[in-house]
Order: C-alpha cells, then structure tokens, then sequence
C-alpha cells in the first residue's frame, strides 16, 4: 500500500505539516526535524502524488522544450541536462524539435502549444524577435541563445563575441595571420553566427590583420557535412588558410576531416578552433581546441527562470537576460604535441 503523509508523520514523531513542509519544501523546518522527516520518507519509501499537487496548484507538472535539432550532440547534452534539472524538481519534460522552422516555432509560442505545459524554453532560430515578445506573453517563456526578444522574456546565453574573439585570439597568439571563419548563417534571425562572426573580425583588426570576404565561408547548417564542403571550397579557392575557427565542433569536425584527406598536418600546416565542446570533439585525432560553454548552468538557471515564472505569473519583475560563463579549452588541434 502507498505511503501516507500520516504514515510518515507517525514514523517520524512530527506533524502532518511538517511532514508536508519537508516534501514540498514550501517552509523552512529545522535541520534535525528535517532529517528525521527525510529518515522517515526513505524507510517508508514514501513517493509524493506529483499530479495531486499539480492539480491543486493549476499546473500540468509538464515543461515544454523545443531544440532545432535532436540529433545535434549540442543540443542532445543540453536537453539532457535539462531533464537531469527537472527532474531534481519534480518537473517532467516534454521535448519538441522545430528543425528551425519557423511555423514549428510559431506553434509552441502560442500559448504553450494549448496549454499542455506550464512552461517553454526554446531556443529559436527563425522567428523574429519582434514575434517573440509577442507569443512571450501567453505563457511563460524563457529563451536560449541570442533572440533579444525586447525584455518579453528570459534569456540565457553565452557572451558569443567574447568567445569568438578569444578563440581567435589565441590562434594569433600561435602564430597564425590567414584565419577563415567557417559558419556564417545570413538566413538565420537567431543571431549567433553574426555575434561569433563580429568577436572574430574584432580579434583580427585588433591584431593588425584585414579581414577577408574570401576566408569567411556561409554554410546552410552547422553539420559536418557542411564544415567539410566549406573546408574544401577554401582549399580549391587558392587563398589557403593556415587556421580556422569554426562556429561549432560539428563544423570543426567536417575540416579536421578535409585536412585529412588533403595530406595536412594539424596543427602544423592548419590549425583548428571549434565552439561547443561536444563529446566528439574530446576524441578527434588531433583532440579538438573549442570554446566550452557551461552547459549545466544554462540548463539550471533557464529551469530555475522558468519556474519561478510559472510559479508567480503575476510577479511585476523585469526579464532577465543571464549571461552563463564559457572558457576556452586548448587542444592538440592548435598545438603541437610535446614530442614533435
């Protein structure tokens, strides 16, 4: 038979509501209350009726999140972090792939897709930032990445043009002066590839060097694919770079692999600078340098965003824009071992 709030309450020589207290941590109790409560809930095995209380509270106990892409490793160890969040807070998440689209964007926007969830972070890439403070207003709504929706909704990010500038940096810093930059995304409202692409010219002015149209390569997705066929472009153009920094490790990812193929030696004739820290980019040949942004907090603090807006909707606070911290991480892919 299941667990009672009573029967926890008898076994532990407490009340009901500090009983109550305790699971839904709605109230401070005292520390060695607490652990006699807790004590008691693990030997009952006592397990709180999530959707009781959600009904009580008008809640679903679902979140909404919607990612481009389920298949990008960026975005898959986001969404898992993000459920590993949730689930310490008795939330249940719902995940929706928009591919980018903008009418699956526009769907979810508007009002929580009918009120399934109490919540939605979403991280779009099509839908303007004027629409997004417009769909912000019918349900809670935080947002990942770099639509400024005007202060309709919660954002967090990372400091892109920071990122980008430093990665670049640093592969002047080694000596590299024909720095290409591999990700420019003009059919794309979300605003990251500009940002990295503005850190990056920053870097090279700042450095003395020009930038150059011909080193800066537009691609349809960060995939791969796509930082492959642009490696190879740049290769065939016959303005050889002896660097690239590219705006993701799946791009990265595709020119370590033309570089490869075209009897370079990385980092020695091509050095190489990817951005997001994926699990692949850890075991390349060479082992790739990227930017590595906290992916945990940004899942804990856009969870804690959110339901702190589902919890008080009425609450007369100011969006939040929240700028998560990101470091670069060097790797073999721009320098050399120590035996070489």
């Amino acid at each position: 038979m299941r667990s009672r709030l009573k029967d926890v309450a008898a076994v532990a020589g407490v009340s009901v509501r500090t009983v109550s207290n305790v699971v839904s941590g709605s109230a401070a109790v005292a520390e060695e209350t607490r652990a006699r409560v807790q004590a008691a809930l693990d030997e009952l095995g006592y397990r709180p009726n999530l959707a009781a209380r959600n009904l009580r509270a008008g809640r679903t106990g679902l979140i909404g999140l919607a990612i481009p892409e389920l298949h990008s490793p960026y975005f898959s160890e986001l969404a898992g972090l993000l459920v590993d969040a949730a689930q310490q807070r008795s939330w249940t998440v719902v995940i929706d792939q928009t591919s980018g689209d903008p009418e699956a964007e526009r769907r979810l926007l508007q009002d929580g897709g009918g009120r399934l969830v109490d919540g939605l972070i979403i991280s779009p890439w099509s839908v303007s930032p004027e629409e997004l403070a417009l769909h912000a207003r019918d349900v809670p709504v935080v947002l990942l990445g770099e639509q400024d929706p005007n202060g309709a909704a919660d954002r967090v990010a990372v400091d892109n043009v920071l990122a980008a500038d430093q990665a670049t940096t640093h592969l002047i810093e080694t000596g590299c002066r024909r720095i290409a930059a591999i990700g420019l995304q003009p059919h794309l409202h979300n605003g990251t590839a500009r940002q990295r692409l503005d850190g990056y010219r920053h870097a090279l002015r700042r450095a003395g060097l020009t930038p150059d149209p011909a080193l800066e390569k537009a691609v349809t997705a960060l995939h791969r694919r796509d930082g492959a066929k642009a490696m190879t472009a740049l290769l065939e153009s016959g303005t050889r770079p002896d660097a690239v920094f590219a705006f993701s490790d799946e791009l990265a990812l595709g020119a370590l692999h033309v570089a490869w193929q075209s009897g370079l030696r990385v980092p020695h004739d091509l050095a190489v600078v990817g951005f997001d820290d994926v699990e692949d980019a850890r075991y390349s040949t060479p082992p790739l340098t990227t930017v590595v942004p906290d992916k945990r907090q940004i899942a804990e603090r856009a969870l804690q965003c959110l339901v702190d807006r589902i919890r008080d909707p009425a609450a007369d606070v100011p969006a939040l824009d929240v700028v998560v911290p990101h470091r670069l991480e060097v790797r073999g892919s721009t320098r050399p071992a120590a035996t070489d």
